[in-house]
């Protein structure tokens, strides 16, 4: 099975590159399923919506993965009860809407898990990510409660996330990183067979502060007049990465960076 993991999609930009792209993408590189990270895909760059989700639906995505923004769009705390391939962070305060795990069958007949975590530095205060990792994985096996495990890791740091890709080795077939927007170039296998990459990078335009207006952003590190944050409007670029998984270990058998269009370098 080939996997195709999308990091943060930001704004109009991002949707719009996922609406015109997408499928031909799936098509041209044979992808059986696909992970976004949707929780900037709103207009104002934070947050996702019901009609963001279901148009990502319809324009191939199977799973949407969130982060520190999933409830800055109000109605997203009653439509997540209602559609289960929308996450939230699995560490998450008590009580929260929604899941942070599920299960899913791909197409080619795959049980498909998708693990949303959440770190604990600089971030929102949540549950201690570490302590819910490995509760999860004293409960849920690789290979036997489903056939390949995907984990989206949202958090800040890289230390944070490298850490959490070796928890996870050999327990996972994917882990990898969301949040800061810039794609990493450290796509690899680790020891006992987990992908990782430290961040997926965005799909969101380039040609600006992490997918934000690069002159608003400015004015702000110079604390001179500015307004709130707001997407940049440029062509954005789809980056994450594309896993070849192993269906009889269920871990990696290859994992490659992915950019395609925009500023950035396309590669695909």
């Amino acid at each position: 099975m080939r996997v195709l993991f999308l990091g943060d999609v930001v704004g109009n930009p991002g949707r719009t590159a996922i609406k015109q792209n997408l499928k031909d993408q799936i098509n041209k590189n044979n992808i059986d399923f696909v992970i976004a990270n949707g929780e900037n895909a709103a207009d104002e760059g934070t947050g996702i919506t019901k009609k963001i989700s279901e148009d990502f639906f319809n324009y191939g995505v199977d799973v949407i993965t969130t982060g520190n923004h999933v409830w800055d769009q109000k109605e997203t705390a009653e439509y997540i009860n209602t559609e289960s391939r929308l996450l939230r962070p699995l560490n998450l305060i008590k009580p929260s809407p929604g899941k942070g795990f599920e299960i899913y069958k791909s197409n080619s007949g795959f049980k498909v898990g998708v693990l949303n975590l959440m770190g604990n530095v600089f971030m929102k205060k949540c549950e201690n990510v570490f302590e819910i990792a490995k509760s999860f994985l004293l409960k849920n096996k690789l290979r036997s409660d489903y056939d390949f495990l995907f984990v989206d890791f949202h958090g800040e740091i890289t230390s944070e996330k490298m850490a959490m890709g070796h928890f996870f080795d050999g327990n996972a077939t994917l882990l990898i990183g969301t949040h800061t927007h810039v794609p990493t170039n450290d796509a690899r296998i680790l020891n006992f067979g987990t992908a990782y990459q430290t961040d997926a990078g965005m799909c969101g335009d380039y040609n600006s502060v992490i997918g934000m207006n690069k002159e608003n952003s400015i004015k702000k590190f110079l604390k001179e007049d500015s307004k709130k944050h707001f997407p940049s409007n440029g062509i954005a670029s789809l980056s994450g990465v594309i896993v070849d998984c192993d269906k009889k270990t269920g871990l990696a058998k290859n994992v490659q960076n992915y950019i395609y269009g925009g500023d950035l370098k396309n590669t695909h």
